[in-house]
């Protein structure tokens, strides 16, 4: 059965929510970068990049997304204020996907928001870059840059 256009938004934040439900995740669940991209696009979401300054000014970033760092500095030392900084960009009930370099810590600033009342909020699997490959290099198995989607870089 094909989706329509205007139901595929909601058809992929309900497959993320039973996926997220049968792995007992204590968030909403995780969406591909390709279906954030999606949703973003449409407006159906906020995404929001947990990243550090220094990954976004050197790595790169998502045009128009949002920034709230999960951690700050070279030593990534977590952000006491990350809920209070999420709050002020975006609403609780608001659909919100996080981005890290590669869902990791997306996955754990998507618990802390879920934790604080936050009802909708998603990692965004594979990240910025993605995982490690066999050279222990990323960009090249997985994640937004791979899957050549918008990006720039200062």
């Amino acid at each position: 059965m094909a989706i329509d256009i205007l139901e595929a938004p909601d058809a992929i934040l309900q497959a993320a929510r039973e996926a997220a439900r049968e792995a007992s995740l204590p968030y909403s669940g995780g969406v591909s970068p390709v279906d954030a991209w999606k949703l973003f696009q449409q407006g159906r979401a906020a995404l929001v990049d947990v990243r550090s300054a220094e990954e976004r000014k050197f790595v790169g970033f998502v045009p128009g997304s949002l920034h709230v760092p999960w951690a700050t500095g070279t030593s990534l030392t977590r952000n006491p204020r990350f809920v209070r900084e999420l709050e002020a960009k975006v609403g609780r009930d608001q659909v919100v996907l996080l981005l890290c370099r590669s869902g990791n810590r997306s996955a754990q600033a998507a618990q802390a928001a879920t934790a604080a009342g936050f009802e909708r909020v998603f990692n965004v699997l594979e990240g910025f870059e993605g995982d490690l490959d066999e050279l222990k290099q990323r960009g090249r198995h997985n994640g937004w840059r791979h899957h050549g989607l918008p990006w720039q870089q200062d």
